[in-house]
């Protein structure tokens, strides 16, 4: 078992895929965190270009001739 156990620590096959790995978990979790922020930003300016969208046109008076 020690053998084996020293030989882990030193061989440095796959270490590659390790920092791919833990590169692309970082980025999965900066993604996930701000997903939420980049949502209100979207809903904000859609409500924003809502808004002076339904303000262009006013309802003509039903009583005017």
């Amino acid at each position: 078992m020690h053998p084996l156990l020293i030989h882990l620590l030193y061989d440095e096959a796959g270490q590659d895929i390790v920092e791919y790995a833990l590169l692309t978990a970082g980025i999965g979790i900066v993604g996930a965190a701000t997903w939420p922020l980049i949502v209100a930003g979207i809903g904000t300016a859609y409500e924003s270009f809502d808004a002076d969208t339904q303000n262009l046109w006013e309802v003509p008076d039903p009583g005017s001739p």
